[in-house]
């Protein structure tokens, strides 16, 4: 299941979307995630979701790939859907022992699995078609104006990168080390939660090790090509607006506005 994260993965291609400006997407994505929290029925979901296809499809993106990201989120999903089915008040379909199931309830549950489910997905996709350099440069530039105050654009972008970058490689040691653990018969699964606890000790011993060599390493091969953060620092390829850069911002600034005005409308 840890293999199936897709968040920090970057799948190439050489799409519009690919090749879009990193700065654009990255606005893009605020605008979406904000709109997904200003919604309040059901269908602005079906612009949500008609969105997300239609970037999937551009993208060249595998649907199981995209799908396949969603399974570590079932067990939160399931939590998100007992909470909210049974703690919603309304008008009651019928009882469970001293759990009531309600109309409003139902509702709620499917209402803010969607919203999880189209939060994760939604902004996979900024990972997924942007290089983590050219995302390094994305947020450099934009936090790039908040330099007067002091603010280390080029340091904080980095270190977000960086962790990002970082995610799938990680995930991928915890399942090396896991089932080495379990192959030396460690049991990561019965028991109860305190003996689960316990049992996790042998997967974070190694597991926070091998995080701080790769530290240690990715700052001496930094070092060893001179790297002296922002100050003065070049790059291959500058990032500039093309036409269909201001375009593409400009039609999904109007799109998220429509759909954040929903919940006024």
């Amino acid at each position: 299941m840890l293999r199936d994260i897709t968040i920090g993965q970057y799948f190439p291609g050489d799409t519009i979307i690919h090749k879009l400006d990193p700065r654009v997407k990255i606005i893009i994505i605020g605008l979406f995630i904000a709109s997904l929290f200003f919604i309040n029925s059901f269908y602005p979901y079906i612009l949500i979701l008609l969105f997300i296809g239609i970037v999937i499809k551009i993208a060249k993106l595998p649907i199981k790939f995209i799908l396949k990201g969603l399974k570590p989120l079932y067990f939160i999903i399931l939590i998100t859907l007992f909470i909210n089915i049974f703690m919603t008040k309304g008008e009651v379909l019928f009882t469970i022992g001293p759990l009531t199931v309600t109309k409003e309830g139902i509702s709620m549950a499917v209402f803010m699995a969607l919203r999880l489910v189209f939060l994760i997905t939604g902004t996979s996709l900024l990972t997924l078609t942007t290089s983590p350099i050219a995302l390094t440069d994305g947020i450099e530039k934009l936090l790039s104006p908040f330099k007067i105050i002091g603010l280390p654009a080029h340091e904080l972008a980095m270190m977000m990168t960086i962790a990002l970058r970082f995610i799938p490689t990680l995930l991928e040691e915890t399942d090396k080390i896991m089932k080495a653990q379990m192959a030396r018969g460690a049991d990561f699964e019965s028991g109860n939660i305190l003996n689960r606890a316990k049992n996790l000790v042998p997967l974070l011993v190694p597991l926070f090790i091998n995080a701080f060599r790769r530290a240690d390493e990715l700052a001496t091969a930094m070092e060893a090509r001179c790297y002296r953060g922002g100050d003065n620092r070049t790059r291959l390829n500058e990032l500039k607006l093309k036409n269909y850069d201001i375009a593409i911002l400009l039609s999904q600034i109007a799109f998220f506005g429509f759909i954040i005005s929903t919940r006024y409308i």
